[in-house]
């Protein structure tokens, strides 16, 4: 190792896996570094799978970051624009710090934040601003053997109301699915199991199809790079089925897709009413209530169709 790398992005699992492109483009670019992210411990197994990380440096919040190690030779700012995460980065020491310019901080060279920008070309524009040639469609990760499960997952769950989907609508969408595939399962994290158990109810499934909480990181990035489909809002689930290739409809409410939607040209497909909203409010947005259950089961249906077979000569 010729020097030390430090990323801060101390967010969830969708900020880490939108940043994945830029993270390998900083491995690239410093292959002989040791790369260190300082992010949530909890996202420390996934963060190693993108082949980018050596190690993970535990920290909730840039206000939590506490480096005590020699300075790095570059910081990088994936968390957000400043000044709050500017500062920690300029608390390692570091002997160069690229970030988003703020006018709290005129001493350090950054391109302009632009609000609209999708959040995984926000980051490789801010690293090609560095010098370092980044990818926006470098976002699979490796998805552990085993051959694909005729299983759909429904992820009624988000981190807050706002991208929520009333649970009797995510039932519904469950319970219709159930005629179509063999297995649906429903996931959450373990603080999201009643919302599980709720939905899987509504839905005439047993308990037993309500996961959430059974299954660790890595078991759901395994359970997910496997299913046939993901159906979900606009949350960490929607990201993980981008980063595995696996189908998926995605519920947008407050945020527009083209913000933090998948790729267009994936097998995804993301429904939105054309409004934006408040993403931190209680209630699920208006503009989210505005999707009916019908749209969401016609798109299922539509990645669920077998591919057409080509005529032959053709």
């Amino acid at each position: 190792m010729t020097g030390t790398a430090l990323v801060l992005r101390a967010l969830g699992l969708g900020d880490l896996l939108t940043a994945v492109p830029a993270l390998r483009a900083l491995r690239r670019a410093h292959p002989g570094h040791h790369l260190v992210l300082a992010a949530p411990r909890w996202l420390a197994g996934l963060a190693h799978r993108t082949g980018a990380v050596d190690e993970v440096h535990p920290t909730g919040s840039p206000e939590a970051f506490c480096w005590g190690r020699p300075p790095p030779d570059l910081a990088v700012n994936l968390h957000g624009r400043g000044p709050g995460s500017i500062d920690a980065l300029l608390s390692s020491g570091a002997r160069r710090v690229l970030t988003h310019r703020h006018r709290a901080h005129p001493e350090l060279d950054g391109p302009r934040w632009l609000d609209e920008q999708h959040e995984v070309h926000r980051w490789c524009r801010l690293l090609r601003h560095g010098g370092v040639p980044a990818d926006p469609d470098d976002l699979l990760l490796p998805v552990p053997g085993g051959a694909r499960r005729d299983v759909v997952l429904v992820h009624p769950g988000a981190s807050h109301g706002a991208r929520r989907s009333p649970p009797e609508r995510f039932a519904a969408v469950a319970g219709e699915l159930a005629g179509r595939a063999p297995e649906v399962l429903i996931t959450g994290s373990g603080a999201e199991r009643p919302l599980a158990l709720e939905v899987a109810r509504r839905a005439g499934l047993p308990d037993s199809a309500a996961v959430a909480g059974r299954t660790d990181l890595l078991e759901l990035a395994a359970l997910v790079g496997r299913a046939r489909l993901v159906v979900c809002g606009d949350t960490g689930m929607a990201h993980l089925a981008t980063a595995s290739g696996t189908p998926s409809v995605v519920l947008f409410g407050p945020v527009p897709p083209r913000r933090w939607g998948p790729p267009e040209q994936g097998p995804h497909t993301a429904l939105w009413a054309g409004t934006t909203g408040d993403t931190f409010a209680e209630q699920p947005d208006p503009g989210l209530l505005r999707i009916p259950v019908g749209e969401v089961l016609a798109a299922a249906d539509a990645l669920l169709a077998p591919a057409p077979v080509a005529e032959a000569g053709r």
